[in-house]
């Protein structure tokens, strides 16, 4: 045990994911070891990120303002629409540079075990979309995994009654990976190559 602070300072950064008991203390000396002003800097950005930085209305992706930059930029295409889990699957994906429609941002994937079922997801908020918007074709760009698979087993259920096309990325991307991990050309050519999950009209793009 540390004097009061600096135990604080650890127990808070263990809190955080992938950063241990040994991380934190490690975190907390360099800090204690920075210029007061460096401090003072990663303080204010991290109340700014808080106070700032919020979801998209439209998509769900992070965001300063009402809506992203993805959602406010005219040419993208509003008939597709890549459906991911995460706000950090949508800049995996903007990496590759192969895609240049819009987005939906789940905000995880099925997972009975946890908890987490259809009506923790944003859903209902996909199907207004489709309903209501000019998308032809929804691409279910879920990690692939056990919950990945079952999610995208279950949009497609779900989108089937509606007059569009449902894919899935193909599977360059390993199973039991993450798009978050995936390098470039690989995601590159998993969305390329994405393969048909419902019998809707027309092209696939």
């Amino acid at each position: 045990m540390y004097e009061g602070p600096v135990q604080d300072v650890i127990d808070e950064l263990s809190r955080l994911p992938g950063i241990g008991p040994k991380s934190a203390q490690r975190l907390a000396f360099h800090l204690l070891s920075c210029d007061k002003a460096d401090v003072a800097r990663l303080a204010s950005a991290l109340i700014q990120l808080k106070e700032r930085v919020g979801f998209c209305r439209e998509c769900w992706n992070m965001a300063a303002e009402e809506t992203c930059r993805i959602c406010r930029d005219s040419r993208r295409s509003p008939t597709q629409l890549c459906v991911v889990e995460e706000p950090r699957d949508v800049i995996a994906v903007e990496k590759t540079q192969e895609y240049k429609g819009l987005y939906h941002v789940l905000g995880g994937a099925l997972s009975p075990l946890d908890g987490v079922t259809p009506d923790k997801l944003r859903v209902r908020e996909l199907l207004h979309r489709v309903r209501e918007g000019k998308c032809q074709e929804v691409i279910l760009c879920l990690n692939p995994t056990v919950d990945g698979e079952a999610t995208a087993a279950y949009l497609a259920r779900e989108l089937e009654p509606f007059d569009l096309i449902v894919t899935r990325i193909a599977s360059g991307l390993p199973v039991g990976g993450d798009l978050e991990y995936a390098d470039e050309v690989t995601l590159g050519r998993a969305l390329a190559g994405r393969r048909r999950v419902t019998a809707g009209q027309g092209p696939v793009w």
